[in-house]
Order: C-alpha cells, then sequence, then structure tokens
C-alpha cells in the first residue's frame, strides 16, 4: 500500500457518522476523548510478569460475575480424563455452519446494494474472495488473512461465508478503526509506529505491556520489522487478532482476575484459527 489515503469513491456509503459496531468497547469511540478506564491487558510499563494487577474489573457498585455450574462443573470445564487429552465434546466446532441472516433496520443502502452485487447467485452469503473484491469497491484493500480474520471475528466459525448482518458489521466496523488509523497517523505518511500502534490500541479500550507491542509490530510490520510501523491493512489485521483474542479469554476469565484456566482442546481451538486464517 502506497503512503497517503485514497480518496473515497462517490457514494462512499459509510460515512463517519455511521454506527460503529462498537467491538472494543461498551460505548463508541470519540475523536479526542480519553482512553476508556481500565483497559484489557496490564496497564503499559507494568512488568509482564509477577502479581496480576486485575486488569479488568467489574463496573463500580458491581460483584464480579460468579463461576456458573455447567454440565461439567464449575466453570464448564470437562474432567481430566488419566493422561489423555479430554474429548471434543463440550466446544462448539470452528467449522460450524452459518445460520441466514437479514440486513438490521436502517443499514445504509449502499450497503445493501454492495452486498447484493456480491452475492451473484443470490444465495443469502458471499465468500472469501467476494468479500475482498466488494471491499476493495469502497477503497478498502486487504489481503486474504485480514479478510479471513474478518470473517471468523463476525461469524465466529472458519466456514469462510457471510451474511447480510454480519457483512453491516464488517462495513461499519471498518469505519470506525480507518478513523483511529487515521487519528493517530499524525504525518499523513500511511503508518503507524510502535508509539502511535499503543496509543491507537488503548484508544481501543487494550493496554498491552511493551514486549506484546514489540511483537505486533514486529508481526504486522511489512518490512520484517525493519521500519517499525505498520500500514492500514496490517492494523486491521493487528486490532482483530488482540481483538479477538482478548475476547476468548475474557469467556475464561470469569471473574475478571486477569488469569484463566484452559484445557488442551480449549487453548488449542482459541490460538489455531488466527493462525490459520
Amino acid at each position: 500500500m502506497s503512503g497517503g489515503y485514497p480518496h473515497h469513491p462517490a457514494g462512499y456509503g459509510y460515512g463517519y457518522g455511521a454506527p460503529p459496531s462498537q467491538p472494543y468497547t461498551a460505548a463508541p469511540y470519540t475523536a479526542g476523548a480519553p482512553p476508556p478506564p481500565q483497559p484489557y491487558g496490564a496497564p503499559y510499563g507494568a512488568s509482564p510478569y509477577g502479581a496480576p494487577s486485575a486488569p479488568y474489573s467489574a463496573p463500580p457498585g458491581e460483584k464480579p460475575k460468579k463461576d456458573k455450574l455447567g454440565v461439567h462443573g464449575v466453570g464448564g470445564a470437562p474432567p481430566a480424563h488419566g493422561g489423555n487429552y479430554p474429548p471434543m465434546g463440550g466446544y462448539a466446532s470452528p467449522f460450524a455452519a452459518l445460520m441466514p441472516s437479514v440486513f438490521p433496520p436502517g443499514t445504509d443502502p449502499n450497503i445493501v446494494s454492495c452486498f447484493q452485487m456480491a452475492d451473484q447467485d443470490g444465495s443469502g452469503f458471499i465468500d472469501d474472495k467476494e468479500l475482498q473484491r466488494a471491499l476493495s469497491s469502497y477503497n478498502q484493500s486487504f489481503s486474504l488473512r485480514t479478510v479471513h480474520l474478518l470473517m471468523y471475528l463476525y461469524t465466529n466459525t472458519n466456514t469462510r461465508k457471510i451474511g447480510p448482518k454480519e457483512f453491516s458489521s464488517v462495513f461499519y466496523s471498518l469505519q470506525n478503526w480507518r478513523a483511529i488509523f487515521e487519528r493517530f497517523d499524525r504525518d499523513r505518511s500511511g503508518k503507524i509506529d510502535t508509539n502511535e500502534l499503543r496509543e491507537a490500541l488503548l484508544s481501543l479500550g487494550f493496554a498491552v505491556s511493551p514486549v506484546v507491542l514489540d511483537l505486533l509490530v514486529s508481526k504486522f510490520d511489512k518490512t520484517g520489522g525493519k521500519s517499525r510501523a505498520i500500514e492500514y491493512d496490517n492494523f486491521i489485521e493487528c486490532c482483530l487478532t488482540v481483538k479477538g483474542l482478548t475476547e476468548k479469554f475474557k469467556e475464561k476469565d470469569t471473574m475478571y482476575s486477569g488469569n484463566a484456566s484452559f484445557t488442551y482442546e480449549a487453548f488449542m481451538l482459541t490460538v489455531l484459527p488466527f493462525l490459520i486464517a
């Protein structure tokens, strides 16, 4: 991707005023607003080791959620089976079929039209390549890997198909993330450096340690870490990865303590979708 930002074509259908899908925080992002309180992850600058520092807690006046007694006991974890790993039962398949959906009321007609043009067979779903082309028609060019992550995060399956409801959420979220990227790309280079990435993630509600931040920049810098900066498409992939892993972790951290226990199977099903996208 070259430096700078492309001009939006006529009829650019999801303007800055479009309602974001709020994938990261409870309140919508507002330009110039301070980062939300108590972002997920250890406070920036804290030691990555040692006692946990309660990175996210229950709202004031509320008690932390308690583990619920499920079919396998507290927390829903299956019992141990000797020296063997637990069976698949109890975990959702990452290849579960995607249920049909419809556009939410008030969806921008341009988004509806864009989906219908991509859905040439009228099946009500579009695949990864069709989604990639649809996003490109709005000057949002992404690699197939980024498209796969988008599809996984908004469908929670690896079937690599997406329906109208998820398509709408993707479009509105990308608009929100582009605004955040442009806000922190202060020199208008089309890239953000390590410090700018840290601030951008904080504005989204994620406080990652310096060690994790360095790993993210090294991973998503197209020069292999030489320029220590990432471009817009890789910024989206970075956000999707941090968002997805954090949400999966929160599902297990029922006491909001910053600690979670995973079975081997649950850990593999949490991490692998982000590796094979």
